[in-house]
């Protein structure tokens, strides 16, 4: 076990290591890229992995407008994967990041996307699309209240115990690093209101039905913060035949910091099926 001595986590920009096929890694909201590290460590054999932190999240860069949305996002995203030159990649994405992970596949950019619980599952006006910002809403308070606490109480067992349990169903699975520095992109999102009043009036994902890529779908079978029996429907009734759709047991929202060698070996059998071909993994 770490003990109180051991240094805070810190904002990066974005993890860029290994070599092979480009893959891109997005996180979901109010995360940041430290939750792909076991997951970037893995793939890092085979893939060039690119995750960065999306824009108004801690470690990502400034917003440049008032308001913010899964498009703007993109734009953003899309931006960094012509700097890397990269025209298209496969891309990984959960939750916040599987929604952008649509987007960017709607505009041509995805060779396959391996979306894990994807946000976005609804039509506007939508019940549930209220629901899930209100969710994100009551947490305003408790985020609020951490930016005041210094980092003992910020990442006291209590708040490293609602965090884990939040994010994850084997909490115990998930390392101390990673729940604390979920914790700090939380404190250090000014994404939150802008991106949630946004929504409340952005369309969800579109156009699911008429992709071409090569689409997985993981859902988590044991979600806290939009579970499958409600979000995950848009996805199962308008995803094309060929989609893969696979529940993943035992895990919770963001499966990657409490089972990242699952998460590695499902993202690598669906880039390696779609060359033709299967290799062990």
């Amino acid at each position: 076990m770490m003990s109180r001595t051991a240094a805070a986590p810190t904002p990066i920009s974005a993890l860029h290591t290994g070599s092979g096929d480009p893959l891109l890694l997005l996180h979901g909201f109010m995360l940041s890229p430290h939750c792909w590290e076991q997951v970037a460590q893995r793939m890092s054999g085979t893939c060039e992995v690119f995750a960065p932190a999306l824009a108004g999240h801690w470690g990502g860069p400034e917003p440049e407008t008032r308001t913010l949305d899964v498009r703007i996002l993109a734009d953003r995203v899309e931006r960094q994967l012509d700097e890397l030159g990269w025209r298209s990649c496969h891309i990984a994405g959960n939750s916040l990041g599987g929604w952008i992970g649509f987007e960017l596949a709607r505009r041509g950019r995805a060779r396959t996307l391996t979306a894990i619980a994807p946000a976005g599952g609804w039509h506007t006006p939508s019940l549930l699309q209220l629901r899930v910002g209100l969710k994100f809403l009551s947490l305003l308070p408790i985020v609020e209240l951490g930016k005041l606490l210094g980092s003992g109480l910020r990442f006291s067992p209590p708040a490293r115990s609602f965090a884990a349990l939040a994010l994850s169903h084997r909490t115990t699975a998930v390392p101390r690093a990673a729940v604390e520095a979920a914790i700090a992109a939380a404190v250090h999102c000014p994404a939150m209101v802008p991106m949630l009043l946004k929504g409340l009036r952005t369309p969800g994902v579109t156009d699911v039905g008429a992709l071409e890529t090569p689409v997985r779908l993981l859902l988590c079978e044991h979600d806290r913060v939009i579970p499958n029996r409600s979000y995950a429907e848009l996805f199962l009734r308008e995803l094309p035949e060929s989609a893969d759709r696979i529940l993943v047991h035992g895990v919770g929202h963001v499966p990657m910091l409490e089972a990242p060698d699952r998460v590695a070996t499902l993202i690598a059998e669906h880039i390696y099926a779609s060359r033709g071909h299967l290799r062990a993994v």
